[in-house]
């Protein structure tokens, strides 16, 4: 992106290398803002890195990320970096970050998403809650009909969720992590005193 270019010149639906640089320089002002496009830039890289592990773990012959999915892996991303949790080999860990950041980076925007990320489950809550919230307002105050209501906002907020949830991670809460640097990888303890893996993150202008 030139210096001529600006945010209102953006395809917003596909990822540009620049385009967080572009944005803190518009809206750095605004509190926590750097923070906010640093971690959604991380919460790409913890998503690539469980499905590359992942693939890792169970055969290093095959590495076919969509595919596999190693439900024992958790992760949580910070503005630092990114924590991941289960039975976790460092070898094979330091193998998939490297991995998921060129592929990301590369253009498989795709394994910036996870259907197991933590976005999914709070849509599901939140549009459940409104859904079976409108539905008791709209609807006349008899029982049969409440919970007939209730119950079709809820099955139709479980059929909507899991795009919606998708949806959310692809524009909000990740970012392709042009600008994310590794600095570590190591075995440690979190906040909570429990053991993980901590991959160790810069945020890079160039």
């Amino acid at each position: 992106m030139s210096q001529a270019t600006t945010y209102e010149n953006w395809d917003w639906f596909t990822p540009q290398q620049d385009q967080d640089i572009a944005l803190l320089q518009q809206w750095g002002f605004i509190p926590g803002i750097k923070d906010f496009l640093v971690l959604r830039q991380v919460h790409a890289l913890e998503h690539a890195t469980v499905w590359m592990l992942s693939s890792l773990e169970k055969t290093k012959s095959s590495i076919n990320s969509r595919s596999n999915d190693n439900e024992n892996i958790g992760g949580l991303s910070t503005e630092k970096g990114f924590f991941l949790y289960g039975d976790i080999n460092l070898a094979h860990l330091r193998q998939a970050v490297n991995l998921a950041l060129t592929r990301l980076q590369r253009g498989e925007w795709e394994l910036a998403l996870h259907p197991r990320c933590g976005t999914n489950a709070s849509v599901a809550t939140l549009l459940t809650t409104g859904m079976i919230l409108t539905t008791h307002l709209m609807l006349p105050r008899e029982p049969i009909g409440q919970l007939l209501g209730m119950g079709l906002a809820t099955v139709t907020a479980t059929y909507l969720a899991p795009e919606l949830g998708m949806a959310v991670q692809k524009y909000i809460t990740t970012a392709i992590p042009f600008n994310l640097k590794i600095s570590k990888i190591a075995k440690t303890i979190d906040m909570w005193g429990n053991q993980a893996y901590f991959v160790g993150l810069q945020w890079q202008t160039s």
